[in-house]
């Protein structure tokens, strides 16, 4: 086991169950280049991880099961709409880990949701790397940082932050990552407006926009160095300056009441709502932990998000939990 990726040796319950989480994400840069001939588009966009995690059971049985449980599911909050089975990323993570490793895909997966799915957040890419990090605990595969770093990458472009955390630089599809310093903690409040948002069909919509004319297509996404700069010197009022997302225009553009959500966070006092991803989540930057709070509980009685979370970030990647 890595303890680069656990932070220890693992924890096994008396069952022989092994846990663990990973965090959600909001993008405070996301600059999105031209479609590439693989059909992904090239990406400058810093990740942040939030205090918002998906926890990720597994447990020794004969052949790969798996269950989800919480948000996005039929009995919790939220539109049905995470497979319990091999579509899911986690049930994926499980057989490329054991392809990996040489050893037989065998566990019972159990996923406890509190990140919404297809809501800009990274909900899904978080289960798969808290996947891998407790799959290679219960089957002591010893897999290093590096291993687990590439098969996140096989599994999706935003796994690879979900396993790291923190605060990273995300190029070529986002999975190339650089550790940024982020000195100070973060408040945020993430409202969720409505239904999931599907990734493809807001980067397509993107792609229409720029090619009627209606938004500029750069050659070169547009630069992090003031987001970074932000993040490393503060002050809040900084770091609102400079947040921004190239999908938030063809979100806004499929989904036009997200404008009602953002309007709602600036006038309860949120610093720079924007779009998280390819939305529909709405982060709000707040000035610290007591306005987050505030905020939070103003946007709850708006009646215009389904889900609204105070949180902080940056916090650690996919690790075991006790």
């Amino acid at each position: 086991m890595s303890n680069a990726t656990s932070g220890g040796p693992g924890r096994l319950a008396g069952n022989g169950a092994v846990a663990a989480r990973a965090p959600a994400k909001v993008n405070v840069h996301l600059g999105v280049g031209p479609l590439r001939p693989d059909g992904f588009h090239e990406l400058q966009t810093v990740f942040m991880a939030v205090s918002l995690f998906d926890t990720v059971t597994v447990r020794p049985a004969e052949g790969i099961s798996l269950a989800v449980r919480g948000e996005g599911t039929d009995t919790g909050r939220g539109p049905a709409s995470v497979p319990a089975d091999r579509r899911n990323l986690v049930w994926q993570a499980a057989e490329l880990l054991a392809r990996h490793a040489g050893v037989p895909a065998e566990a019972h997966l159990e996923i406890d949701k509190t990140i919404a799915a297809a809501a800009g957040l990274a909900g899904g890419s978080a289960d798969a790397a808290a996947a891998l990090v407790a799959l290679d605990a219960l089957w002591g595969t010893r897999a290093t940082r590096g291993d687990l770093a590439g098969l996140a990458a096989q599994l999706g472009s935003d796994v690879p932050f979900s396993l790291l955390g923190g605060v990273a630089l995300g190029t070529g599809r986002g999975e190339r990552l650089s550790p940024v310093l982020a000195r100070r903690r973060w408040d945020w409040v993430l409202g969720i407006a409505g239904e999931g948002l599907s990734t493809p069909t807001v980067y397509a919509e993107l792609d229409e926009l720029r090619a009627a004319g209606a938004l500029p297509d750069g050659e070169v996404p547009a630069s992090t160095e003031p987001v970074i700069a932000a993040l490393r010197s503060g002050p809040v009022t900084a770091l609102a300056a400079a947040l921004g997302n190239d999908l938030q225009a063809p979100a806004l553009r499929l989904r036009p009441e997200l404008r009602r959500a953002m309007r709602a966070a600036t006038e309860a006092g949120a610093r720079a709502p924007l779009v998280s991803g390819s939305g529909p989540t709405v982060a709000a930057l707040a000035d610290d932990e007591d306005a987050a709070v505030r905020l939070a509980a103003e946007l709850a009685g708006a009646g215009v998000f389904r889900t609204v979370r105070a949180v902080h970030g940056p916090v650690h990647g996919a690790r075991l939990v006790g």
